[in-house]
C-alpha cells in the first residue's frame, strides 16, 4: 500500500502536520472541502480505521514512496486555475470598447460599407444613443438644404406592409433604416421574411409584395424592387438565448446574413457599471448643474437600491437626477416614492 505525507492537514478539528499514513485514495474534492482518505493505523485513537484528513490543496501533501499516482488512488486533480476577477475599471473598459465598436459599425453602415447590422443588448443602457448621434450627422447637410434626408429611425411595432414601404423608401444606395425596438417584425412571419431579403449578403436584394395592396397602389409603390439600403436593427432581444426553436432558426438566418454586435451587459453589475461609465464621462448628467459628488450619490443610490428600483438604466438615472434638481433635500424619499417597486 503506498503511503502519503501530510504536511498541513486536520482531521476532527485536530491539526496534522509532517505525519505519514497508509493511502486508501488520493486527492479529492467534497461539499465539505478537499481531503485524502487514509489508514488511520491508531494514529488517532477511538475513531475509525479509515478516515479522511482534510487539506486545503494538492502542495499539502506528498507521496513518500515514489510512485506519482499510487494504482489504487483516484487520480490527482489538477487544481483550476485562479482566474483573477475583473475589476469595474476593466469592466467599464471592456463596455466602452463594445460600444466604440457600435460607433464605428455604425458609420460604416452610413457610408455604405457594411450593409446590415443587428445590434443586442438590455433596454435602457444607450444603444440607440450612439446610433442616432450617428444618423443624425449623416442627415445633417439633407436637413439644411431641406432635401429628402438619407436616413430615419423607425420606433415601435412595424406591420409587414409597412416595413415594406419603409425598405422601398430608403432602398437607395447609401440610404440607411434604422428599426429600434421593432421586435414585433421578429414575431411575423411575412415581415422576418421582408427583413431576411433586406438584410440577404447576395449581390443583389430583390425584396417583393405578391399580394394586392390599394395601399401600394396609391403610393406607386412597385410590387418589388431592389433594395440597395443598409439596414440596423436595434434589439432587445439575445438571440441565443430564444427558448422557442422555430424562432432561433430564423433569428440564426438573421445573424448569418449581417453583423451581429452583443453589447453584453448581461447582469445587474453590468448596467450599473454602464451608467457609471456614461455619468464619469460627463455625458449622462451634462444637462445638470450637478457637482461631481452630486453625480456619485445617485450612482451611489441607485447601486444601494438596485433591486427595488423599477428598472437600472440610464432614463431612470435621468429620473433620479430631475428629482435632486427639484428637491435638494428630499430626493431620495421622492426616488424611493416614485422609483421603487413596493416593498
Amino acid at each position: 500500500m503506498s503511503a502519503i505525507r501530510i504536511n498541513k492537514g486536520e482531521y476532527r478539528n485536530k491539526p496534522v502536520h509532517g505525519t505519514t499514513f497508509s493511502l486508501v485514495s488520493g486527492f479529492a474534492s467534497g461539499v465539505k472541502g478537499n481531503y485524502v482518505t487514509v489508514k488511520n493505523n491508531g494514529i488517532f485513537p477511538n475513531c475509525p480505521d479509515t478516515i479522511r484528513i482534510k487539506v486545503d490543496n494538492i502542495s499539502d501533501i506528498e507521496y513518500v514512496n515514489g510512485d506519482t499516482v499510487p494504482a489504487n488512488t483516484l487520480a490527482f486533480t489538477k487544481p483550476a486555475p485562479v482566474v483573477a476577477a475583473e475589476t469595474d475599471e476593466q469592466a467599464m473598459d471592456r463596455i466602452r470598447e463594445r460600444f466604440d465598436i457600435l460607433t464605428e459599425m455604425t458609420k460604416a453602415t452610413v457610408s455604405g460599407d457594411i450593409r446590415a447590422m443587428i445590434v443586442s443588448g438590455p433596454p435602457g443602457v444607450g444603444k440607440s444613443f450612439g446610433v442616432e448621434r450617428e444618423i443624425d450627422k449623416a442627415c445633417l447637410f439633407d436637413k439644411l438644404a431641406g432635401k429628402r434626408l438619407k436616413a430615419e429611425v423607425v420606433k415601435g411595432s412595424a406591420t409587414p406592409i409597412g416595413l415594406y414601404q419603409v425598405l422601398y423608401k430608403f432602398s437607395d444606395e447609401n440610404s440607411v433604416v434604422v428599426f429600434d425596438d421593432c421586435d414585433s417584425i421578429l414575431l411575423d412571419d411575412v415581415a422576418l421574411n421582408l427583413l431576411k431579403g433586406a438584410l440577404d449578403s447576395g449581390k443583389k436584394r430583390k425584396i417583393s409584395w405578391l399580394s394586392e395592396s390599394s395601399a401600394l397602389r396609391r403610393e406607386g409603390i412597385p410590387e418589388s424592387f431592389e433594395f440597395k439600403g443598409s439596414v440596423i436593427f436595434i434589439t432587445n432581444l439575445k438571440f441565443d438565448k430564444m427558448k422557442s426553436q422555430k424562432l432561433r432558426d430564423h433569428l440564426d438566418a438573421l445573424q448569418s446574413r449581417c453583423h451581429y454586435l452583443d453589447l453584453t451587459l448581461d447582469t445587474m453589475r453590468d448596467k450599473l457599471l454602464r451608467i457609471k461609465q456614461i455619468a464619469s464621462d460627463g455625458v449622462l448628467f451634462a444637462d445638470y448643474d450637478f457637482e461631481p459628488a452630486t453625480c456619485d450619490d445617485i450612482i451611489d443610490f441607485m447601486h444601494t437600491n438596485k433591486d427595488r428600483l423599477r428598472e437600472v438604466s440610464l432614463r431612470m438615472a435621468l429620473k433620479i437626477a430631475d428629482l435632486r434638481q427639484m428637491s435638494m433635500n428630499n430626493w431620495k424619499r421622492l426616488a424611493e416614492t416614485t422609483c421603487m417597486k413596493s416593498a
